[in-house]
């Protein structure tokens, strides 16, 4: 998940293509999400249950 910057006009092949040059074949996204803000809590900590609830919606359980 990525927070596009004010002003920023990136799509998400650009990224992909731009991880391609820098990492190895294995460690590259293979898909980009773009969000308005990471949900964090008071202290600042990302809250990564609700940035994974969306891909475990509709499963009985949040694991395979």
């Amino acid at each position: 998940m990525i927070v596009k910057a004010e002003g920023a006009d990136v799509t998400e092949q650009e990224l992909i293509d731009y991880c391609r040059e820098k990492l190895a074949h294995f460690k590259c996204p293979t898909s980009v999400d773009f969000v308005d803000a990471i949900p964090r809590n008071p202290t600042g900590k990302m809250l990564k249950r609700e940035l994974r609830a969306p891909y475990w919606e509709g499963q009985e359980r949040a694991v395979h």
